[in-house]
C-alpha cells in the first residue's frame, strides 16, 4: 500500500458545516499523541505546506504518475465522512501504479482554507486537489482562477460550468426524508404526541433549506400531524448543551430525535437513553453507538463516491465542468436496514413499512428533488 502523508494543522476552531460526533479537543489531542508515537504523520504549524519534509516528499513523488492531494477541512480521525473520503481515494490510487496521494488536514478555521488550498495549487506538485465540504466549490473556484492548470474534485458541494472543477453532491433531501420517515414510524408506534426533534450544531443553508424540511416531509408522509422541534446548539462540540436541548425536547413530547451536531451528538444520545426516547443517525451507520436507542441510520456512501470518481480521474474520464446530484437510486445515499441492532430495536411492522419506502427509492419509483417535489414512476 502506498504511504499516505498527513499534515495536521494546529488550528482548533470548529468548521461551520457538520458531521462526526467525538469531542474535538479530545480527538485532536489524541491524534497528536498517536502521531508523535510513530504513526508517520507530519505536523504543520497551521499551514498546509509549511513542513519542509512534507513538501520535499511531495516533490519526490511528482513525475512518477498522477500526484493527488486530499484536503480535509477539519481532521480525519473521528470524522467518518472524511475517513471515507480518504479511504476511497486511497483505494483508487492503490490500483493505479505510480500514482500517489497525500492527505492535508486543514483544521477547523474556515477562514484559513482558501490560503491553504492556494498553497497546494501554487506548489505545482498536485495534478488534482480533492476535498469535501459545501464551502469548497466557491473557495476552489477562486483558487482555480489563479492557477488555470489546476484540477479539483469536490464532494458534498455544487458548482457547474467550471472546466477545472467537478462536483458531486448528495441528495440530502432523500437522506433526511428517510430519517424522518423511520422516526415518525417509531414515534407513532410508541403513541402520544406526534412530535420529533432535530438538534443541529449550527444553522447553515443545507440544514435550513434541505435537511430540516426533508426530515419534516418524511415524517408527514407517515402522518400529516407530525411536527419537528428544531433547536441549535450553537457549536459542534458541546455535549452538555446537546443533552440539555434533547432532554427539553423529550419532556415536551418528542419521541425520536435526529442529531446533526458533531460532538454534541453524544449529549443527545445520553439524554435519549436517560429519557426513554430514540435517536436516528445521519451519514454513517450509528446502530453500534447505542444499541436499542439508535433506531435508524440514513447514510452517505462517500467511500464509494470517492473511489469511483478518483478512478475516473486516473483513467482520464472525469467530466470536469459537470455538477452531479446523486441519491438513493444511484447508490450513494441509503438506509441501513440489515444491521442486527436495527432488527433488534425496531418492530417487524415498522421495519416492513420502512422497507417499502427504501425499496421504492432504491428502484427509482420515488425520487425527491431538493425542493421537496416528489417524482413517482
Amino acid at each position: 500500500m502506498k504511504k499516505v502523508e498527513t499534515v495536521l494543522s494546529s488550528s482548533g476552531a470548529h468548521r461551520q458545516v457538520k458531521r462526526g460526533f467525538g469531542s474535538l479537543v479530545f480527538r485532536v489531542a489524541l491524534f497528536a499523541l498517536l502521531s508523535a508515537a510513530g504513526s508517520g504523520y507530519v505536523f504543520a504549524g497551521g499551514g498546509a505546506e509549511k513542513s519542509g519534509s512534507s513538501q520535499t516528499a511531495g516533490q519526490n513523488l511528482a513525475g512518477k504518475g498522477e500526484s493527488l492531494v486530499v484536503f480535509v477541512p477539519g481532521v480525519v480521525s473521528g470524522s467518518p465522512i472524511y475517513e471515507m473520503l480518504v479511504a476511497g481515494v486511497q483505494k483508487a490510487v492503490d490500483e493505479k501504479p505510480g500514482s500517489t496521494v497525500k492527505v492535508v488536514e486543514g483544521g477547523f478555521n474556515q477562514a484559513e482554507w482558501e490560503s491553504k488550498i492556494t498553497s497546494l495549487a501554487a506548489s505545482g506538485v498536485y495534478q488534482l486537489i480533492i476535498s469535501s465540504n459545501p464551502a469548497m466549490p466557491a473557495i476552489c473556484q477562486s483558487v482555480a482562477a489563479k492557477f488555470p492548470k489546476q484540477k479539483f474534485l469536490l464532494f458534498d458541494g455544487h458548482l457547474e460550468g467550471n472546466p477545472q472543477i467537478y462536483t458531486l453532491r448528495y441528495n440530502q433531501r432523500e437522506q433526511a426524508y428517510l430519517a424522518g420517515y423511520i422516526a415518525a414510524l417509531v414515534a407513532q408506534q410508541a403513541g402520544g404526541a406526534k412530535k420529533l426533534g432535530l438538534v443541529a450544531g449550527q444553522e447553515y443553508p443545507a440544514m435550513n433549506d434541505i435537511i430540516f424540511p426533508g426530515y419534516l416531509q418524511g415524517a408527514r408522509a407517515v402522518d400529516r400531524a407530525f411536527s419537528v422541534d428544531f433547536r441549535v446548539v450553537g457549536n459542534w462540540y458541546d455535549a452538555g448543551k446537546g443533552s440539555e436541548l434533547a432532554a427539553s425536547m423529550i419532556r415536551e413530547g418528542a419521541k425520536v430525535i435526529l442529531p446533526i451536531a458533531g460532538g454534541a451528538n453524544q449529549g443527545v444520545i445520553q439524554a435519549a437513553s436517560d429519557g426513554g426516547a430514540k435517536v436516528v443517525w445521519f451519514d454513517v451507520n450509528g446502530y453500534g453507538i447505542k444499541p436499542g436507542v439508535v433506531v435508524g441510520s440514513a447514510i452517505l456512501k462517500q467511500d464509494r463516491a470517492a473511489y469511483e470518481k478518483t478512478r475516473l480521474y486516473l483513467e482520464g474520464k472525469l467530466p470536469f465542468g459537470k455538477a452531479e446530484l446523486v441519491g438513493v437510486a444511484d447508490g450513494y445515499v441509503d438506509f441501513v436496514d440489515d444491521d442486527p441492532a436495527y432488527i433488534a430495536a425496531v418492530s417487524e411492522t415498522v421495519r416492513k413499512q420502512q422497507a417499502e419506502l427504501v425499496t421504492r427509492l432504491r428502484k427509482g419509483a420515488l425520487t425527491l428533488r431538493e425542493d421537496g417535489t416528489e417524482v413517482r414512476k
